[in-house]
């Protein structure tokens, strides 16, 4: 993005967006009496020349944010959705090719998921669902014309393990009051980012939906079958884990918060505590991140996940 400076003043103009934020989109498909659900929550971010728009306030170049919210709505209805980075894609290059002063678009979705409600008999439903859980399903997709980054990920998966986690062996100074652990509570609320490789071709476009579902399954996986000596192994074996089974996805940045379970004390009630009663400690908690990333891959991912 070439940004200049104003004519006859020593100030200039810096990296610049605008769009319209959180448009919720809920498309239902019909198929008879069966009914699919894709629950969106889409924000579009555009650049390129806007200099003259913060400089003198000339809308020339500017595509009204109302009419980004619009073209979300009116692509449910023309393109469908059947994956929130197809649904990403198609939003992108609209902005980007449809408009010559937009030289960048950035498209961010957060999926909600619903499930079926089980019925049975005569009076069985196929059109009622019921929220899965808190976790949310992400992408960011970004296009300047030429190449794709598209970034997919989670947040607000909580999993624990009851037991096969241990910590122990650490750096001790005088401020360490925690005791070593040998037989705990491992859990967390994992928030994950990964990057696909895939930058331009329709025909080498990865199966997003397929991939989506399978990296949170060995995600899980990984996180189950790791007897566990620290959350930053845990972490690094479930990031290695879909570098080692999704070659469309060369990067993944995790954000683990370490919700603490600790032993409660029963002696003074005369109990006994054999690893069965915990207390639960929302804060302050242990916050561990890292990268995970192909050999030979540098690390794009913003560190900071929270702005996905």
């Amino acid at each position: 993005m070439t940004v200049r400076s104003q004519p006859g003043r020593p100030v200039m103009l810096g990296r610049n967006q605008y769009g319209k934020a959180e448009n919720r989109v809920v498309k239902i498909t019909r198929e008879g009496a069966t009914h699919h659900i894709k629950d969106l929550n889409v924000s579009v971010a555009l650049s390129g020349d806007m200099e003259e728009v913060h400089y003198r306030g000339s809308n020339a170049n500017v595509l009204p944010t109302d009419t980004t919210k619009n073209t979300v709505y009116a692509f449910a209805k023309e393109h469908g959705i059947e994956s929130a980075e197809q649904f990403g894609i198609h939003l992108a290059r609209h902005f980007v090719t449809s408009q010559e002063p937009i030289h960048r678009a950035r498209i961010r979705i957060e999926e909600y998921a619903w499930e079926r409600i089980p019925a049975s008999g005569a009076d069985a439903a196929e059109h009622s669902f019921v929220r899965r859980g808190q976790e949310t399903r992400l992408t960011q997709v970004t296009y300047d014309g030429g190449r794709w980054e598209v970034v997919s990920g989670l947040k607000d998966l909580v999993v624990m393990n009851s037991t096969d986690s241990e910590f122990w062996g650490y750096a001790k100074d005088g401020y360490t009051t925690l005791p070593e652990a040998y037989d705990r509570i491992l859990a967390t609320q994992v928030a994950a980012r990964w990057r696909f490789n895939w930058t331009d071709g329709e025909e080498r476009m990865p199966p997003w939906e397929t991939s989506y579902q399978q990296v949170r399954k060995h995600l899980l996986e990984a996180f189950a079958q790791t007897y566990s000596l620290s959350l930053q192994q845990t972490l690094y074996e479930m990031g290695a884990r879909i570098i080692d089974h999704r070659a469309e996805i060369d990067e993944v940045r995790f954000s683990l918060p370490n919700k603490h379970h600790f032993l409660v004390d029963l002696e003074p009630f005369g109990l006994s505590n054999d690893n069965e009663v915990y207390v639960a400690a929302d804060r302050p908690y242990g916050l561990i991140e890292a990268t995970v990333l192909r050999e030979g891959c540098e690390p794009r991912i913003a560190e900071d996940l929270t702005n996905l």
